[in-house]
């Protein structure tokens, strides 16, 4: 197949492109500059210069690429700016679904994520609700995934991937990014909020796998919802950080991680790493 990747140099794009290459599929990856274009070049896939922002130059690119699949990894999270991820979900994503309309395309597979649910008691399956009456400070990154999902359910064919938190080389999860620092300063305490990690390299295979996946929203994650009594000093541990402390408290009733049953028991994807308690050792 032809495979359009908006999101081809990103952080998951990087390992999606060989994993769609190896299975003998034709990748164009959408750059934004030319270092983004040398990177996806550099994987052995085609880049094509052009802005998700841009609408019009969107759709001649997706047209001229003729592809048989678009694939969404795109994110804006080099800053931290929970604005500009949001936007790139709400606008970026409008752009794309309707540059793959326009160019006929039937297949859309994207990147969400998995703790958009509204409280709960237990970690969420794919039917929960999205959090849509949350406070204000959740809001406008939930608000960002709804208009992502809604868009992409346009197309005739889809799949959301709602992934869990990443870890892994280049995420905010490893030695030396932002949560191990925080961990060193001491600023990551062990609280009862919930979450489901996912490692980069289950990502990029779920991707792949997901261009045959019926049509629906999947939770993307580990085994292992873990409350951050557990999974805080098993981080703080493998990055070398100092034994985090405990922050006894009631859970943000958000925080509660998400189900990935579906994924596993029907449709057969299974991470390479079940658990973040080997997976953080492994990196």
């Amino acid at each position: 197949m032809r495979i359009f990747l908006a999101g081809a140099s990103g952080v998951v794009g990087r390992r999606v492109v060989p994993a769609l290459l190896a299975e003998g599929h034709e990748v164009i990856g959408l750059a934004r500059g030319a270092g983004s274009a040398d990177r996806i070049t550099a994987l052995g896939a085609t880049a094509v210069l052009g802005d998700v922002y841009d609408a019009p130059a969107l759709a001649e690119i997706v047209r001229a690429a003729a592809p048989d699949v678009v694939m969404h990894q795109l994110t804006d999270l080099g800053s931290g700016d929970r604005a500009a991820n949001a936007h790139v979900r709400t606008v970026g994503t409008r752009n794309l679904v309707d540059a793959a309309k326009a160019a006929g395309v039937r297949r859309i597979v994207a990147q969400s994520i998995a703790w958009a649910y509204e409280p709960g008691a237990a970690p969420a399956p794919e039917d929960t609700p999205l959090d849509l009456a949350g406070a204000p400070d959740r809001l406008g990154s939930v608000s960002g995934v709804a208009a992502l999902e809604t868009a992409v359910s346009e197309l005739p064919e889809w799949v959301v991937l709602r992934y869990g938190t990443l870890y892994g080389p280049d995420t905010w999860y490893t030695a030396g990014a932002l949560m191990a620092q925080l961990a060193a300063a001491g600023n990551l305490p062990a609280t009862a909020d919930v979450t489901s990690f996912l490692h980069l390299d289950d990502a990029a295979s779920a991707a792949l796998a997901a261009l045959t996946w019926p049509t629906g929203p999947v939770n993307i994650c580990d085994d292992e919802p873990a409350a951050g009594y557990e999974w805080v000093p098993a981080f703080c541990a493998s990055v070398g950080a100092p034994t985090a402390s405990r922050t006894d408290g009631d859970r943000t009733p958000w925080a509660r991680g998400a189900d990935n049953t579906h994924a596993r028991k029907d449709l057969g994807w299974l991470p390479s790493r079940p658990s973040w308690r080997e997976g953080f050792k492994l990196g």
